[in-house]
């Protein structure tokens, strides 16, 4: 009966800390949009330069979620400390070039902008995807909204998104919709638009990145290891290619940059075009080939613990075959 009540006050205490946390988050994204609407110029670099609630509560609350899971997993269970830190440089890239001055920067140079691009939808999704948070989100998040996103509408549209040959097909072709001169030229002027161009390469990076680079085995992992290793291959051609087409073009395509200003007169259309082809072209390349050598040492790892795990078949004096079990591959000590 004591045992009950010590968890019943145990739950109450963790409801009382998750309503204590989330006001605190709002009570600061409040204040931070009341300090950008009153005083926008007189914010340093590091503060939003366009404040939007849903990516600073976004990134506030992955974050609170984060810390809150790690706090209540076993050590044992814990994401190793390099995890920790390659997740907060993932989530600091992206929230670094969407809600600080660098935003106003990559909306008056292309080639910034590629920057800001890459950002989004390659270096800190990839980043993200290896440090693997889920765990300790997971844990961490409250429990409704485990329920909703444990609901069969999400369970299904996550299996449709994922599916290989979507995945590339959707990866590759969000990335390069947003570079029609036209669509670009529009989205770049109309700010719902223009939101649901920095959303749509965020969650297409991180649901891409987080399939190809899931370290678990298959099962439970979406697609086998050989599948991801060739996805992550397929993505660089057209990535090649396209950065390769638009660093070697000889015509001005994106005139919105001319039409806004540039923030480096000096810069010419042409160059700027060039070094923001070459952005596109030369990183997520080298990012794609580094995902297929981690894919490989993940399925090297995991037939490493499986044989770990595997009964030990021994030879008895004799002649009879017996079992000899190691604890220590299946306890983890």
């Amino acid at each position: 009966m004591s045992q009950a009540v010590a968890v019943s006050n145990s739950c109450r205490g963790f409801a009382r800390t998750e309503v204590i946390d989330t006001l605190a988050v709002l009570a600061a994204s409040v204040l931070l949009y009341w300090t950008c609407q009153t005083f926008p110029a007189d914010l340093p670099f590091w503060a939003p330069w366009d404040f939007s609630w849903v990516e600073f509560l976004g990134a506030a609350f992955v974050s609170l979620w984060y810390l809150r899971g790690l706090a209540q997993m076993p050590p044992a269970e814990r994401p190793r400390p390099w995890r920790r830190v390659v997740f907060i440089a993932g989530l600091l890239l992206i929230y670094a070039v969407l809600q600080t001055h660098f935003e106003y920067v990559a909306q008056h140079m292309f080639f910034l902008n590629r920057v800001q691009h890459v950002a989004m939808h390659h270096l800190g999704p990839f980043l993200i995807a290896i440090a693997w948070p889920a765990p300790p989100i997971w844990r961490g998040m409250p429990e409704p909204l485990r329920r909703v996103l444990m609901s069969w509408p999400i369970g299904r549209f996550m299996a449709v998104m994922q599916r290989p040959v979507l995945a590339v097909v959707i990866f590759v072709g969000s990335f390069f919709f947003w570079l029609i001169p036209s669509v670009h030229f529009r989205a770049m002027l109309d700010p719902q638009l223009y939101a649901v161009m920095n959303w749509t390469m965020v969650g297409d990076g991180l649901l891409f990145w987080c399939l190809v680079l899931d370290p678990r085995p298959s099962p439970p992992a979406r697609v086998r290891p050989f599948a991801r290793a060739i996805m992550g291959a397929v993505v660089m051609f057209p990535q090649i290619a396209g950065g390769a087409y638009i660093a070697f073009n000889r015509h001005d395509l994106y005139s919105y940059y001319d039409l806004c200003g540039r923030l480096f007169p000096s810069v010419s259309p042409l160059y700027d075009q060039m070094l923001g082809g070459i952005i596109m072209w030369i990183p997520p390349a080298m990012m794609s080939a580094i995902s297929i050598i981690l894919v490989l040492n993940m399925v090297r790892l995991n037939d490493e613990n499986d044989e770990r795990m595997r009964p030990k078949v021994q030879e008895a004096d004799d002649g009879r075959r017996r079992i000899r079990i190691n604890a220590s591959a299946w306890t983890g000590r």
